[in-house]
């Protein structure tokens, strides 16, 4: 297999992409090795119970990009999340990015989720929205949750170990970490994930949920 070159800017967001999004949340202001590790695009049974429980062996939180049709159809798998105090988020009905011109169709894909999911933090699907979009969702959210780390644990010409290094290398104090609970994810993610959590243990992080209110 052809050896991927990995970008720095395609893994942690530069400056000026930041300022891109005015209103929305990259990274939180902490004072101890804090850090916030997210999954998108789930819930799904044959991921995210797994994630769950291995999450709980290292005591640790996260937070859930849910899409909505997937609690639709996985309401078991959802309630999983919230009987072990995971924070939720929404990441649209339909995983479809917002298109040009189309945001009122957007705004109704999202409520589809609202109507499922009491939550106060939005995702928007591949990272992809206008900069006149946010002000309209933050009536919606509390918070528009971006990343500060992007494992890229979805690309199928990484190995895990690439995956990996992408969260080590640029991990720090109040980074927020995007991986998936997704079948697309799954051949890297099994082996990733326990990687990660044995590393931020080691370099004495700890992982919590997201809270809606906090700066």
């Amino acid at each position: 297999m052809k050896k991927t070159k990995i970008k720095k800017w395609q893994v942690q967001p530069p400056w000026w992409l930041r300022i891109w999004y005015p209103g929305a949340t990259w990274r939180l202001p902490v004072t101890t090795r804090q850090v916030f590790i997210t999954f998108d695009d789930g819930p799904i049974p044959e991921v995210t119970p797994w994630v769950v429980e291995l999450l709980e062996q290292y005591n640790l939180k996260a937070t859930f990009f849910c899409v909505g049709d997937n609690v639709r159809k996985h309401p078991e798998e959802y309630q999983l999340l919230r009987s072990h105090n995971m924070a939720t988020g929404i990441h649209t009905y339909s995983h479809r990015p917002v298109k040009w011109g189309h945001f009122k169709e957007y705004l109704a894909d999202i409520e589809r989720s609202r109507n499922l999911m009491d939550a106060a933090l939005f995702r928007p699907p591949h990272g992809i929205l206008f900069p006149w979009h946010i002000q309209t969702l933050k009536k919606r959210f509390k918070k528009i949750i971006m990343w500060d780390v992007l494992t890229m644990d979805y690309d199928n010409n990484l190995t895990p170990e690439d995956v990996f290094l992408n969260m080590k290398n640029n991990i720090r104090p109040g980074s927020i970490i995007v991986f998936h609970d997704s079948l697309k994810a799954w051949p890297r993610l099994q082996e990733v994930l326990p990687r990660t959590l044995r590393f931020l243990q080691e370099q004495g992080y700890t992982a919590s949920s997201i809270v809606p209110d906090c700066n």
